[in-house]
């Protein structure tokens, strides 16, 4: 038989070797090392020691999984949730709130000295509650035909698999007490077996559920969710394709969210932040970040339905909120109208593109806040400077593109006055936060 040698192929050693972890990672990782290699250790605290197995080497780090855990953290907690360790939606639960944000300002710190060369505290921490914050999720929903009866849940980790979801502790406390008569009622449907997903959602109008069917819904099945809609006071929505949302029932009052004093209407499919206690001190914070005044023209890239644009609009002459999808661009524009704002402008423009020639570009403003996506806004940094703002708010839930984008505008000459680090998700990996430029010299925060 013939062998073909591969340079790539590493050896893993799959011997029991023990470790003491020395530090946390954003993922709720433990950090250890091992014959010079960081190894990085799901479960692990810092300076707990155990017996680990290697799953993963590569060159300049491996990954491990514990074989037996030798001590404890006083840093390591109970978790809440039963299905801790099986649902792949929560990973720190087991990790003390106090050292979860510590570990991701610290990361955030780290990820802009080495992009930038600035060394800058991402104190204060803007905290959430640890649990109960959840005002959106999404649940999986399959059929399982051996078993006959329908699980309800989010992905295993590292899976595809559903895990049964009978208690969510994260999720607010008015969505989690309709998880169970919620699958019940789904689990009685006629077409059980064609359903995708089901999204709960609690907005300040009351909560509301969307479902995801994949064939028409039977009169007798309308008639179900009917019953459930009225006997737990929840509006439901169907969503037979991805464009053809529907309410259940005639005369269902839209969703809406307070922000900043305003009202902010919104469909069902509309993104809101996830986490409400959060996105308000996010926005005062950006508010007062801007130091707002009568004269001030400001610009909000990627404003999505107006959660900044609109409380901005309320303390300026004028403001411009740009987006790429158009039915929040629509959100934003009736929510202008419903709080009497008449000095908003909204666009719907693919700010990827050659922006130069979009609408908005030709306009002057002073001052400018951004909430980009993942991939963040490397396509819109040059027209920023171009702009010459006095103030710049970068709102950004990926470190890294903020890290590199923020080097456009200290290239520029713009000064990073101050950083802050969201708990936006408490007991997962994601880490969110902000950021103040100035092309003056502030004091930094």
């Amino acid at each position: 038989m013939v062998q073909f040698y591969s340079p790539n192929r590493r050896s893993v050693n799959r011997g029991i070797i023990s470790v003491t972890a020395d530090n946390l990672d954003a993922q709720g990782q433990g950090i250890a090392r091992h014959q010079g290699k960081t190894v990085f250790i799901p479960g692990l605290l810092p300076d707990e020691q155990a017996q680990i197995q290697l799953t993963e080497e590569k060159r300049q780090f491996a990954k491990a999984k514990v074989v037996k855990r030798l001590s404890d953290s006083p840093h390591r907690v109970a978790p809440h949730c039963p299905h801790f360790k099986v649902c792949g939606g929560c990973q720190q639960q087991h990790v003390a709130a106090e050292l979860q944000v510590k570990t991701k300002a610290s990361v955030l710190e780290h990820l802009i000295q080495r992009e930038t060369g600035i060394s800058i505290s991402a104190h204060p921490i803007i905290r959430s509650p640890e649990y109960g914050y959840r005002r959106r999720v999404r649940l999986g929903l399959q059929y399982h035909a051996k078993q006959r009866t329908l699980l309800m849940g989010f992905r295993q980790s590292q899976s595809n698999d559903l895990v049964n979801i009978k208690h969510c502790p994260v999720m607010r406390p008015e969505l989690e007490q309709l998880l169970h008569p919620l699958y019940q009622c789904l689990n009685s449907l006629h077409a059980v077996k064609r359903l995708g997903h089901v999204e709960l959602v609690l907005a300040d109008s009351g909560p509301l559920v969307v479902l995801r069917h994949l064939a028409p819904l039977k009169q007798e099945d309308k008639e179900i969710l009917c019953v459930f809609s009225v006997q737990y006071n929840v509006a439901i929505y169907l969503l037979g394709d991805e464009k053809s949302l529907e309410p259940l029932m005639e005369g269902q009052t839209a969703p809406w969210y307070q922000v900043n004093g305003l009202k902010l209407v919104f469909s069902p499919q509309d993104f809101i932040q996830v986490n409400d206690v959060v996105n308000q001190k996010m926005v005062a914070q950006a508010l007062e970040w801007l130091d707002l005044q009568p004269t001030d023209r400001v610009l909000d890239l990627f404003c999505g339905m107006g959660n900044f644009t609109l409380p901005i609009a309320t303390q300026v002459q004028a403001t411009v909120g740009v987006e790429g999808v158009a039915e929040l661009v629509a959100s934003g524009q009736y929510n202008a109208r419903l709080n009497k704002l008449n000095n908003v402008d909204f666009f719907h423009e693919n700010l990827e593109s050659d922006i130069h020639q979009q609408p908005w570009a030709a306009q002057g403003f002073n001052k400018v806040l951004l909430d980009p996506a993942r991939a963040g806004a490397a396509g819109v940094m040059a027209h920023i400077v171009k702009l010459a703002p006095e103030k710049v708010v970068y709102v950004s839930c990926n470190p890294t593109t903020l890290a590199r984008d923020s080097k456009v505008l200290l290239e520029a000459g713009y000064h990073l006055v101050s950083v802050r680090m969201l708990d936006m998700f408490p007991h997962t990996g994601h880490l969110e936060s902000m950021a103040l430029f100035s092309s003056e010299p502030m004091e930094i925060e």
